[in-house]
This record gives structure tokens, sequence and C-alpha cells, in this order.
């Protein structure tokens, strides 16, 4: 079967426009000078100088006004600063359960195996490390924390947020997965031997690490790579069994191709199409084909979906135990429900002027879109009338206008008047939308993955303006991992062919760094 580009050839390509400037810093020289030490883009940030693929520290982005919405007005006081992780994507790169081989296929399958997949640990502990700089009041934490469901995931994924030591690898191994050296398939990017070379990346990425946590008030939401394998499909007893085993699928079916129609479900998620019965159909097919034996490891169960809300919900009740004021007001998450209806709906207030409400859209019957339960709108107007005069921030994972039902939850959000923003993920892209409505509008914004370029995220400061009204206050946080492993993710996702550079995920100018102000 012939390809269109292996991502190790893809490498290599990106590699050869820098006239060997990059190869060498890869190969252990560093960067010249390091960005700022607290990650915001305002100080510091990450360019490509020259255009030929090498990231450099370069000046910080100044924040730019947005009058779209409202005119310019005196800032006056800040009410309250909130931190917006999403899309970290914390994944075991050695489970046989991953489907790697998929990526071969193009969209909408291009996630399935990233050159920098084995350091997503890293990212989010220097991630947080960013945000323990800011000192926020509240971290929401914007879903597709892990990427396939499993409780090990989970697990190291929470040890970075709480804090604790962190041991991202998973088997005796620590590491045996599709990037192993002795691995000769041409398509996967092996970092001992091929450009830009990483030697002992593989057994550095295992490593443990301490991570301090974020150390303030975290607000989960739940995404579909939370609680779907692949971000697509509910776990069956096969991907559980594949899951646990010592069989891997590396290598893709010959004969194996997408179906007519199928490129009309891609969306402008990397997650993929909405339709679960895509990914299941080439998973049914691939188990026929040839497989790696690799080391087992009982901790890659695959979650149900009740597990990974009463999880998220114990993480977030312990991290949040000594640090809600009296006046938070935050409400159980998922209170009298059952195992059957487990959902992650819930509001919490960031001191007495702002409140958060947290919308669950993922899908109980696959697929990676959004989709509102007939119960969410009159639970939504419900909230909202209990915000009396506070400010209110909704969130979810997808993007409400993108998702099946969300322009009821829009209406609503446009009749309230001191709605200011609704705040999501998924698309992995930074994107600032005004979105008008009688009581003047509010705004759309959209923060980049944890798991692509530019790999950041996203501060936010409510302000109190001259005449009583407000203003939000955004930039972007690199993340600042001790030593060279960040540095080495992100350089990786930039040259990745199929990644975030060139899907323009950074988003523009004016998706980033800004002042929005609100009538």
């Amino acid at each position: 079967m012939t390809y269109r580009v292996t991502r190790r050839q893809a490498l290599a390509d990106a590699l050869a426009a820098t006239a060997g400037a990059l190869l060498v810093t890869a190969c252990g020289a560093s960067v010249s000078r390091t960005p700022a030490t607290s990650g915001s883009t305002l100080q510091a940030r990450w360019i490509d100088p020259q255009g030929i693929g090498l990231l450099r520290p370069g000046p910080g982005e100044p924040l730019a006004d947005r009058t779209d919405l409202a005119p310019r007005q005196p800032l006056e006081h800040v009410i309250g600063t909130l931190a917006h992780i999403t899309d970290a994507h914390v994944l075991d790169a050695s489970s046989p359960a991953r489907a790697t081989f998929l990526d071969r296929l193009g969209p909408p399958f291009q996630s399935t195996f990233r050159p920098h997949e084995t350091l997503t640990t890293q990212v989010l502990a220097g991630t947080v490390a960013a945000i323990r700089h800011l000192g926020p009041d509240a971290v929401i934490q914007g879903g597709d924390l892990i990427d396939n469901a499993q409780r090990n995931e989970l697990e190291h994924a929470l040890s970075v947020l709480t804090g604790g030591t962190v041991h991202p690898g998973s088997s005796p191994h620590g590491y045996y997965g599709v990037q192993l050296a002795s691995n000769p398939d041409p398509f996967y990017y092996r970092p001992d031997l091929d450009a830009p070379r990483h030697p002992d990346l593989l057994q550095e990425a295992v490593r443990p690490f301490a991570s301090p946590g974020l150390k303030a008030l975290q607000y989960p939401v739940l995404g579909d790579h939370d609680v779907l394998v692949q971000g697509e499909i509910v776990p069956t007893a096969e991907t559980r069994k594949l899951a646990l085993g010592n069989q891997a699928l590396w290598e893709l079916l010959p004969g194996l191709h997408l179906p007519p129609g199928a490129r009309s479900e891609i969306t402008n998620s990397p997650d993929g199409p909405p339709s679960p019965g895509l990914v299941s159909a080439f998973i049914a097919q691939a188990l026929k084909g040839p497989k790696q034996r690799v080391p087992a490891d009982r901790g890659r169960r695959e979650m149900a979906v009740h597990e990974v809300v009463a999880r998220l919900q114990e993480n977030r009740a312990t991290a949040n135990a000594d640090r809600i004021p009296a006046n938070a007001n935050v409400t159980p998450a998922n209170a009298n429900r059952t195992p059957a209806n487990s959902a992650l709906d819930y509001h919490g207030d960031v001191g007495p002027n702002l409140r958060l409400i947290v919308l669950d859209l993922a899908r109980r019957k696959g697929g990676s879109g959004g989709l509102v339960r007939p119960d969410q709108p009159p639970w939504l107007e419900q909230q909202l009338a209990a915000a009396k005069n506070r400010w209110v921030i909704a969130v979810s994972h997808q993007p409400l206008a993108s998702s099946v039902g969300g322009d009821q939850l829009l209406a609503l959000l446009d009749r309230h008047p001191r709605v200011i923003a609704a705040v999501s993920g998924h698309t992995h892209r930074n994107e600032i939308m005004p979105r008008s409505a009688p009581n003047g509008g509010y705004w759309l914004i959209s923060t980049a993955s944890l798991i692509d370029y530019p790999q950041q995220a996203r501060a936010i400061q409510l302000i109190a303006t001259h005449q009583g009204g407000v203003a939000l206050r955004t930039w972007m946080l690199d993340h600042v991992f001790p030593g060279n492993l960040g540095t080495i993710s992100r350089q990786l996702s930039y040259l990745d062919a199929q990644g975030g550079r060139p899907e323009g995920f950074a988003g523009t100018r004016l998706d980033r760094n800004v002042t929005l102000y609100v009538r």
C-alpha cells in the first residue's frame, strides 16, 4: 500500500529546510536563551524568525483591544483571574489499545500518532508550573485531559494537577511502542535514530518526576477522549481485552482505506468525525491483521463514564477542600445521579461576582462532537436565573456552536444580561469570536490544546470598567517544564506535518493576547 508521506519523512524534509541549524540544536546544543520562566506570552514567546522550522525565544506579544461588542472603557480593578487548560491528551504511548496505524490514512485520523506523544505528562506539568506563576483564583480543566479513557492515563494526569510523584510509563519496560529503534516501519518517527535525533528520549520520557500541583481551585470539564476510546467509540469487551492484553496493532491491514463518503464526516476538530461508526469499522477490520507482541499492564483498564466522572469529582473535592472560600458556592457536581445518568454539569462561584457554569456535552453512545441532553436547557436556565447579579462564564469542552442542540443553550445565554463569555476547547485552536445578542452580546473563546502546536493554555482576567461594566483580558501561557523535554515536545509539534502549525491552531493575533470589551 502506498502512503502519501510518512511522519518520519515529513520530519526529515522539514529539517532539510533548516540547512542543518535545527539538526545541530536537536543533537544536544541548547537554544541561546530561554523565554520567560512564567510562560506568559506577554513577556516572551516562541517564534520561527527565519521561517525554517526552528523555534527560538522571541519578544512577547502585547495585548490588543477588541471592541467588536463595546467601546473601550477605562479598566479599574481585577474581579477574578482564571486559567484554562484543555486537551492535554495525557496518553499511554505504549498502550496496545491505541490505533496509531490509522494515522497513515490522513484526515480525520491524523491525531492517532504524533512524534512527540511520549511527552504529554511533561507538557501538562510545564503548564501547571506556568499557571502556578500566574496564581489564578481558579483553574478550568477543559476536558480531554486524557486520550484513550484509560485508568492509568487519568491517574498520571491527576497526579500532575494535584501534585506528587508522576510515573509516566506503563508496563515493566516503561515504554514499549511504535517509536522503538527496533521498529523498522518507515511510518513512525524513532527519536534514537531519526532526525531530529534525541538519543535516550524514550527512556527520559518515562522517568518519574515530581509535580508541585496547581494549588488552586479546580473546575473539571468532561471531554470525549476522557470517556471514549480514541475519543470516538464506547469501550467494548473487545477494546477492553486489547487494552489489557499483550498484542498491539501497529500496522495497517493491507487494503484498509477510507470508504466512499467518509471525507464528508471530517470536522474542524482533530478528534475526527462525530460518527463512531467510521472508527469502529476500521478497528474491527484491523483486529484481523498482524499484531505486535507487547508487555501487558493491568493499569490500562478502560473506564466507564460514571467512573471517570466520579474520579474527577473526587479529585476536585480533594484539590478544592482547603481552598474554597466561604462565598464560593460550589454545587456538588452530579448530585443525586446514578451511574446510568452520570453527568458533569455544575456551577461554581469564583468570589462574589463571577459564576462558572460547566456543561457536559460528551456523547455517551460514541462520537467526538458535542451533544446537548434534553435536561440541559431547563437546567441552564435555572442556573442563569440563580446567578442573579454575578457575571457568568459558560464552560464546555466542545464549542456550543458546533454541538448538536447547542443553539438552544446559546439562545439562553443570549437572553441573559450578565453572560460575558462561553469558553471551550476540542478544536485545538486559539479562536475568539464575538456573539451579538439583544443584551449586548458576549465572547466565544476557544483555547489551543497541549498536545498539538502551539501547546498553550490561556489566562483570563475579569476586570471592572469605569461605569460598572466589565472587560476580559486574556493571554496565552507556554509550558515551562524544567530541562529540555518540554522544549523537545514543542519543537516536534511545530515540525509535525499533520499538526498545529499547518492547521493554524495558534490562531490570529486577535485570538490570543487581547482585551475584550463587553457592553
